[in-house]
């Protein structure tokens, strides 16, 4: 199942969900109403059998319990979901994630960061944040987000320390199938759900709590129990019925998520070409938990609100198997090994995984076999030997990265002046000047950096620049709100500098506002059911495609193939636009509307781009096109992700 089919299949899963829930507040709002016409008789001092039908309880008894049920459900769904409207990064805090600072030299830390840019390069995606949760010792962890853009991974500190580097990566790789598979937008919504169908049982733990601070408020000649017991015993009940909304929390969890960790671990193996990675860490998983340790148990008060997120299960499972969040342990590895495999024992569980300091110059970017690990176990393994990981097609490449594009890619700051490095346009005099005085003006702090970072950039090739982008995006979102407005303000003054916008200015400023716009965090609206709604927007896109391609080729033979690819727009080449018709800011809204594109439709937008692209697509082209990826939330192509050179990139000797 690809990206486009998994979306659509996410989509229609809303419903199911949608059914489930509505399940779950009619199941909810009987049980409170039939709990609290006994608490109501028991408290007056009657019976079922001495009351009058008619006049066993106060006028709108049980539309006040209906009312007030649905405010809480409701209330308390629509409270989550707003609190999580910034997406991974409120997810990784309610867990209990520390972010890690892109800086960071903490050498674990520092393995697992390199794990992740060594993904987000070959998938094409940006970077994600990564975060760290300090205070669980089980293997585990989870990718979280409304879309790639915005997306953060998070691991346990237990799986930082217990596994070794393929199996982190492999790890990685699962959670980069949930970034990149679309899994991630309902898992947020699922929190939402979960939390408004359990908030009874919070607020029964509330009444339990107030009961022990009440006397008796009864005399002797009163009837009934006194309020401390009536509050005691609404208490326990809701806070029993709650569980009603964990049975159906459960049930609607295994109803969506199983399925989709089966393909995330066929991902992590696709990606890393190595069963062993994912394969070990479910060994290990299983092994811990047979030994009655953590496993992937997360200690968390959130964890059970968030087990359907994370790798393994994050709590025991109620009536196993049947409302199991994941699959079992033993049939996730015979689908990763094509194979029965065993949990690994006791004495492989605890091999030394101390990690001893490298050697300035030594820490990569790219390669699984640029380890510490590995280091130290054959230190006259010479950097330039070591084989690069090769992901579908592509061979990795050992290029040198520059220190100060290292530094710069992991700092929010020097990644500011790397983005304005990248638009300084040195071939031209008067506007450069023009781009220097305003960066003094608007950003001296970064102004004599990004003056430096631009000798280095122009030693890299032209198909390392995007890619360096996607590095620096972490650093980038550590950015305050103001912090992001000033750089975008600064970007569109940069490239206004000469009175003209280029390709290579369009693709980098859109790239910044897909990501870094104060809207880039929410989920988008879906608007349109077919292509053919929008083919106007999918002639301009494709003309300007075909321009592109018309460097080194015939834009109207672009145009043509691209046209061919999807009939049903009955596009013909007298449709093509002309050059003085392509207004980049008519692109823009082209884009933004072809992102309200339903997630089926978006493949044949692909495709036509792909083929007038043609096979051998220019950098220039492959640039626009993972441009387009990044503005329409899809994945990047492998076809345009093979038209890069894949570096790996590792400091440079001082």
């Amino acid at each position: 199942m690809d990206f486009f089919e998994q979306q659509d299949q996410a989509h229609r899963q809303s419903k199911k969900l949608l059914l489930l829930f509505l399940l779950a507040v009619v199941a909810i709002v009987l049980a409170v109403n039939g709990s609290l016409a006994l608490i109501w008789i028991w408290a007056s001092g009657g019976s079922l059998h001495s009351m009058h039908p008619g006049h066993a309880y106060p006028r709108g008894f049980f539309l006040t319990n209906t009312v007030l049920t649905l405010l809480f459900i409701g209330g308390g769904t629509m409270l989550e979901t707003f609190r999580l409207r910034d997406g991974g990064d409120a997810v990784a805090q309610m867990a209990g994630g520390r972010l890690v600072m892109p800086s960071s030299q903490d050498l674990r830390e520092r393995r697992l960061l390199n794990i992740v840019e060594e993904m987000s390069l070959a998938s094409g995606i940006a970077c994600p944040r990564v975060y760290i949760l300090d205070k669980e010792d089980a293997i585990n962890a989870f990718a979280a987000g409304y879309h790639q853009n915005e997306a953060v991974v998070a691991v346990t500190q237990g799986a930082l320390s217990r596994l070794t580097r393929d199996e982190l990566q492999g790890v990685v790789g699962h959670e980069f199938s949930h970034i990149m598979n679309g899994d991630m937008r309902m898992n947020i919504q699922l929190i939402g759900v979960l939390f408004g169908i359990q908030m009874l049982s919070g607020f029964g733990q509330e009444l339990i709590y107030w009961s022990t601070r009440f006397g008796s408020s009864r005399s002797r000649d009163e009837k009934g129990p006194p309020l401390q017991l009536v509050l005691l015993v609404v208490g326990v009940v809701l806070f029993v019925i709650g569980y009603v909304g964990i049975f159906f929390g459960r049930l609607i969890k295994s109803a969506v998520s199983r399925q989709r960790e089966y393909l995330a671990d066929a991902s992590s193996v696709q990606f890393t070409r190595n069963p062993d990675g994912i394969g070990g860490a479910l060994r290990k998983i299983g092994g811990l938990t047979r030994i009655n340790q953590c496993g992937s148990r997360i200690d968390s008060p959130k964890a059970e609100q968030l087990s359907h997120l994370f790798l393994g299960a994050a709590k025991p499972n109620l009536l196993s198997g049947l409302f199991a969040t994941h699959p079992p342990l033993k049939e996730r590895l015979r689908r990763v090994y094509g194979k029965n495999v065993d949990f690994l024992e006791a004495d492989e569980l605890y091999e030394e995984q101390n990690i001893p300091p490298l050697p300035e110059g030594i820490f990569g970017f790219g390669s699984r076999n640029i380890d510490a690990a590995r280091y130290a176990k054959s230190k006259e393994q010479s950097l330039a030997a070591s084989a690069g990981l090769s992901f579908g097609n592509q061979q990795q490449t050992q290029e040198q990265l520059a220190p100060e594009l290292v530094g710069a890619v992991r700092d929010p700051l020097g990644a500011s002046a790397l983005v304005y490095a990248l638009l300084l346009d040195r071939s031209d005099a008067q506007a450069y000047a023009v781009q220097i005085a305003i960066l003094n003006q608007d950003a001296p702090a970064q102004c004599a950096l990004a003056t430096m970072l631009v000798e280095a950039i122009a030693r890299l090739p032209r198909s390392a620049r995007l890619p360096l982008l996607d590095l620096a995006m972490p650093a980038l979102h550590m950015l305050s709100a103001e912090q992001g407005i000033i750089l975008l303000a600064v970007v569109d003054k940069l490239i206004a500098a000469d009175q003209r916008t280029t390709l290579a200015e369009f693709v980098v400023q859109t790239v910044l506002s897909r990501r870094l716009n104060a809207r880039a965090r929410r989920a988008g609206a879906i608007k349109f059911n077919a292509l053919t709604e929008l083919r106007t927007e999918t002639i301009l896109l494709l003309s300007l495609l075909a321009f592109a391609v018309g460097e080194t080729g015939s834009a109207g033979q672009a145009f043509a193939r691209g046209a061919a690819a999807v009939p049903e727009l009955s596009i013909a080449g007298k449709d093509m636009l002309s050059v003085t018709r392509l207004d980049f800011s008519n692109v823009k809204q082209a884009l933004d509307r072809l992102n309200q594109l339903t997630p089926l439709a978006k493949p044949f937008l692909i495709r036509m781009l792909l083929a007038g692209a043609g096979a051998n697509m220019n950098v220039q082209v492959a640039d626009l096109l993972r441009c387009i990826c990044a503005a329409i939330d899809s994945p990047v192509p492998d076809a345009v992700a093979a038209s890069y050179t894949s570096h790996h990139w590792a400091y440079r000797e001082a």
